[in-house]
């Protein structure tokens, strides 16, 4: 068995539709630049409010990656 070595990242997605789609968004765009993804974490999440309403959400994730 080999051994791995891993980093962390934060990443911040946002989306209008909900938080699953914030994360997805993050990890999609971290994807075209970071090899080897293999977790990640939710650290924080909030939004913004508009008119009384969900303007948008914000999700703060911590990415773990191995390392070459």
């Amino acid at each position: 068995m080999s051994s791995h070595v891993y980093k962390k990242v934060e990443i911040v997605g946002s989306s209008t539709k909900s938080i699953e789609d914030a994360i997805e968004t993050a990890l999609a765009k971290a994807s075209q630049s970071i090899k080897h993804m293999d977790w990640f974490e939710v650290k924080e999440t909030r939004g913004h409010i508009v008119e009384g309403k969900v303007g948008h959400y914000q999700v703060v994730l911590k990415v773990g990656f191995r390392l070459d």
